[in-house]
């Protein structure tokens, strides 16, 4: 058994944190001492990791408030909770692609930049621009 102290040390997360996620009902199962402190097991910590990627992924609170809710109901709910997860995912994918695309072109500015010291013209970067505008 783990205190909110020693599971936001293992977890890299902020306690406070620990703290909404059980307000908002994400914590469910989450044991108290007999002062109401609240104390976590390993799989508590393993949901509260796997809550902060889904968190870090763009996934909203309510998402994960509906997954839980599923959850309790059993393993019957498994096929609606994966839709959520699947949705989850091409959202991610979406902005991945996005993500790299903007990348590429950090990319190529900075080697226009490195270029120009090198005292080289801006052509790569505008190769670049010339290729975003033509049709595929």
């Amino acid at each position: 058994m783990f205190t909110i102290k020693e599971a936001s040390e293992k977890l890299n997360c902020a306690a406070h944190t620990i703290r909404f996620y059980d307000k908002e009902g994400l914590l469910p199962n989450i044991r108290r001492d007999d002062h109401g402190n609240r104390m976590f097991e390993k799989r508590d910590l393993d949901w509260i990791r796997l809550m902060t990627c889904f968190r870090a992924t763009g996934m909203s609170v309510a998402d994960l408030k509906q997954i839980v809710d599923l959850a309790l109901q059993g393993d019957e709910t498994i096929g609606q909770r994966r839709a959520i997860l699947e949705a989850h995912q091409e959202e991610i994918k979406r902005k991945q692609r996005v993500l790299d695309e903007a990348f590429e072109a950090v990319s190529q500015k900075l080697e226009v930049y490195n270029n120009i010291e090198k005292g080289n013209p801006e052509e790569r970067f505008l190769t670049y621009i010339d290729k975003l505008d033509s049709p595929q």
